[in-house]
């Protein structure tokens, strides 16, 4: 039998970010991940990182890249049918954030992690936590039929939403809490440059876009459909067309249209999960909560999820301040919860709803032009875009 200090589960940028800011301190680690490399290389996902995260992935010396290619950001737009308002969030914050893919984000954890003699299990059948709720958890897994266990102090759930580690808090101790949105985001990848500097998010009277982009030359857009459309309904052409006709007159002209070589449906959910620690496990990342990613909220929240944990098993291996450990549930769930206020609050201004209808519609029109006119609500919106303290 195998032992470690912390046996982490995931390999997503959550469990890959906590296994660095452990190695920096110090701190021994096992990595267990089902799927392989390839795939969680491969996955694509967000581009936004707040303020927050792009230090955090300096401290954990991993910031290289992404300050190379990365696309620094001072604002967005917001565009509806009576104009574009431009939020600007380094003249109203200070702050700023950061166009770098979350699939670069792992890549560049997993480097780092590999290249100094981290041991990530990729492939690891059949994960199973047990003792949780004791002193001496452990984690077994199987490979080519052969089944391994490792002793452990701490078991980290960075294994997102369907993963094995949420179910291993008992029923009468997990409560969960969830709003499934009547709508998808149809996301499309092409490699054109994007229609704007900036990322735009656009309210239209068909439904919200989003215009982003992941480089320079490649760009990441998004429209609002029904659940029930299919990928395959959507042609380039008509995705184009469409996606002309919600960003409106001033950003339009601007789009290069060009095949795309991703595209996909996404549903959209609100989802929480308390406690976050039970015992031994922690929970982290999209294991504990999802956000839909109106506010480009996920992988920052995953990140500052796993900032206070790191610092509350650095301060426990440091000088045995249990504090930390005690307190992170809480202290995580109330940053979770700010953010899971924002992107609710965001999609319901900038999406039509089934239950919009007219008065709703005004509802949603007279509050943007009530932020195109007021210096403290851009301000609010600002804050929150480049991310909350982690206190």
């Amino acid at each position: 039998m195998a032992n470690t200090k912390v046996a982490i589960i995931g390999a997503g940028p959550a469990g890959m970010l906590l296994s660095q800011l452990l190695h920096v301190a110090g701190i021994d680690f096992v990595i267990l991940e089902r799927k392989s490399r390839d795939y969680v290389e491969g996955r694509v996902r967000a581009g936004v990182l707040e303020d927050t995260t792009v230090k955090l992935l300096e401290r954990a010396g991993v910031a290289d890249r992404m300050h190379r290619e990365g696309l620094p950001h001072g604002g967005f737009a917001l565009a509806s049918e009576d104009g574009v308002t431009r939020i600007d969030m380094a003249a109203l914050t200070g702050r700023s954030v950061m166009v770098y893919g979350q699939t670069e984000v792992t890549r560049d954890l997993i480097d780092a992690c590999l290249a100094r003699g981290g041991r990530v299990e990729f492939e690891a059948e059949d994960v199973a936590l047990h003792d949780v709720d004791s002193e001496t958890p452990s984690v077994t897994w199987r490979r080519d039929g052969v089944e391994h266990r490792l002793s452990c102090d701490f078991i980290a759930g960075c294994d997102g939403y369907h993963g094995v580690s949420r179910p291993s808090i008992p029923d009468d101790v997990l409560r969960t809490f969830e709003r499934v949105y009547p709508f998808g985001w149809l996301g499309v990848l092409a490699e054109v440059p994007p229609c704007d500097h900036e990322l735009v998010y656009s309210n239209h009277e068909n439904g919200f876009a989003l215009a982003s982009m992941r480089s320079p030359t490649r760009s990441r857009y998004y429209l609002q459909v029904p659940l029930t459309d299919q990928v395959s309904e959507w042609s380039d052409e008509r995705f184009w067309d469409e996606l002309a006709v919600r960003l409106g007159p001033t950003i339009a002209p601007h789009i290069v249209r060009g095949p795309s070589f991703e595209k996909s449906i996404a549903p959209l959910r609100s989802f929480v999960a308390e406690p976050m620690r039970h015992g031994r496990l922690f929970l982290a990342g999209d294991a504990a909560h999802i956000v839909p990613p109106t506010g480009a909220k996920g992988l920052n929240l995953a990140a500052s999820d796993v900032a206070m944990l790191a610092d509350a098993l650095i301060a426990f291996y440091g000088s045995g301040d249990a504090s930390g450990i005690d307190g992170y549930s809480a202290r995580a769930l109330a940053r979770v919860w700010k953010a899971e206020r924002f992107s609710w609050w965001f999609t319901s201004l900038m999406h039509r709803f089934p239950e919009t209808g007219a008065f709703g519609r005004k509802m949603q029109t007279a509050e943007i032009a009530y932020i195109r006119q007021s210096h403290a609500a851009q301000q609010s919106i600002a804050e929150n875009y480049v991310g909350l303290p982690l206190d």
